[in-house]
């Protein structure tokens, strides 16, 4: 498993490996049943300490993304994932509030949504980059 992990940004290791996962599911990279690797075996591949990558998987088991088992190991969930509309709606308004102070209008903003959307739904391929 390829992971890109900016050490110099804001956001936290946890989030960012997190956000990763769930993008690859999304767009078919991972499927569900597929399994992931260990903790320590990720922890050794991105340099990262153990206690992140669990923080990151616990994290992605509560959302309903992964399951794990001690014999069956970490696998990728059958179901949709479990994020309330209220969660997303509030990381949204972050998101457009951000748009707009970098100077991105409504109509744009709104393109590049539908944009990060259906490449979800069509593409499979993690290189379209806005």
């Amino acid at each position: 498993m390829l992971m890109q992990l900016d050490f110099a940004s804001a956001t936290p290791i946890y989030r960012q490996i997190c956000d990763q996962l769930i993008l690859g599911i999304a767009d078919g990279r991972l499927c569900a049943g597929e399994k992931l690797p260990t903790i320590r075996a990720l922890a050794v591949e991105t340099g990262v300490n153990v206690m992140t990558i669990n923080k990151a998987y616990q994290l992605l088991k509560q959302e309903g993304y992964i399951t794990a088992d001690r014999r069956g190991g970490t696998v990728v969930s059958s179901s949709k994932g479990s994020v309330s509309s209220e969660k997303l709606l509030g990381e949204l308004r972050l998101r457009a509030a951000a748009a707009k102070l970098a100077g991105i209008s409504g109509d744009n903003w709104l393109e590049l949504c539908g944009l990060a959307y259906d490449g979800m739904i069509a593409k499979g391929s993690k290189d379209d980059d806005v």
